[in-house]
């Protein structure tokens, strides 16, 4: 009932989207369909998303800093939220901003790396608390952040510092104390693989800061970049969260037209493996239980296909099969077979064999008719 009551008050103020309104209107208007929003966003599908989010723009560029910054914190939150207006309102001024930018997950990386390439230090402050901060972001705030956002960076235990970041903030201690005094607390950086690779104008100050405790298991430190990491973490399998997030930002993209060829070849160059996963269910158009069995039962047939159809190069699919979060990794040889598949069968072959699964797939089976299942 109070979802219906919600939705009557806003729907009969769409006049308000011609103009004919008052600034209280727009802003009551813009906060109710924003709430509305939250409650249904489960039970959207792709295209009442992006009504949602079609109209959220709309208001957006109407409503004061008040009702940007309410709507922010509703969307926050959200595991599926419609992407242009999140962007949009991450790029906003930072009252409005920064609950999106701390908790939002629909932000994907390149997001991030973008707005703190171009907006405020209080914009990489925000950024630099995230739950997660990938070694990608991180590298971009130690280039373009000022001291607040490196220090609430390096302070952040779940941020990931690759190896080219550290020696760069090592460098930034050499005359800024604070920062030599936190990255010491760092345990998870190779201080002895770092001395004979940093640059010289380092080298005192990381041999002050590199005074760790010498008992610190060797097995955790070193692996600072960021594609090995990515690696690491695919190697451990399919994560449930790790998707869940990846796939809510794939449609992100989607939402703004941007899941192409450039946007698979990011996530396969730096090893994004639940990203490429996701985006490859999308530009399938199979559901997400599909793909996901498909990396369970480690169904290299069916990805071979699938990419073949989809005009995936030899080279991409080849580095996509690789880095994909897989039950186990593919070995050489798997990738090697997978490899000589793929390019003998051409791409007429696999689009024909790909709709012949799609339309024996969907195809009501009697026992489903039986049952009334759709």
């Amino acid at each position: 009932m109070r979802e219906m009551n919600e939705g009557a008050r806003a729907f009969s103020t769409f006049r308000v989207l011609n103009g004919d309104a008052n600034v209280a209107e727009r802003d009551q208007l813009f906060r109710n369909m924003a709430q509305l929003y939250s409650y249904v966003s489960d039970r959207c599908d792709d295209e009442q998303v992006a009504q949602y989010d079609e109209v959220l723009c709309q208001l957006a560029e109407l409503v004061e800093v008040e009702a940007r910054s309410h709507v922010a914190k509703l969307l926050a939150p959200l595991e599926r939220a419609p992407g242009n207006v999140v962007v949009r309102l991450a790029n906003d001024t930072i009252e409005v901003a920064a609950p999106l930018l701390e908790f939002s997950n629909v932000l994907s990386d390149d997001d991030l790396i973008e707005i703190i390439t171009n907006r405020t230090e209080a914009h990489r402050v925000a950024i630099a608390g995230r739950a997660i901060v990938a070694a990608r972001v991180g590298d971009a705030i130690v280039e373009h952040g000022g001291t607040s956002s490196v220090i609430r960076l390096v302070r952040n235990p779940n941020a990931e510092l690759a190896q080219g970041t550290v020696e760069r903030l090592v460098v930034r201690a050499s005359h800024d104390a604070e920062i030599a005094a936190d990255l010491r607390g760092r345990t998870d950086i190779d201080w002895k693989g770092l001395r004979g690779e940093i640059h010289a104008a380092g080298d005192k100050v990381l041999q002050s800061v590199a005074e760790i405790d010498a008992q610190l298991d060797p097995v955790t430190m070193g692996k600072v970049s960021s594609v090995v990491y990515t690696r690491m973490k695919n190697r451990a399998g399919f994560s449930s969260q790790e998707w869940r997030v990846a796939y809510n930002q794939v449609k992100a993209l989607a939402d703004r037209k941007q899941l192409d060829d450039r946007a698979l070849m990011r996530f396969a160059r730096f090893g994004y493996g639940h990203h490429t996963a996701a985006a490859l269910t999308v530009l399938l158009q199979v559901a997400p239980e599909v793909f996901v069995k498909w990396l369970a039962m480690q169904d290299y047939v069916a990805l071979t296909v699938a990419l073949r159809a989809l005009g995936v190069n030899p080279d991409l699919f080849q580095t996509m099969i690789a880095s994909m979060p897989w039950r186990d990794m593919p070995t050489e040889a798997d990738k090697a077979n997978v490899r000589r598949r793929f390019e003998a069968l051409s791409q007429d072959e696999a689009v024909g064999i790909f709709e012949l699964w799609r339309a024996h797939a969907f195809r009501k089976r009697p026992e489903d008719r039986v049952a009334g299942v759709a």
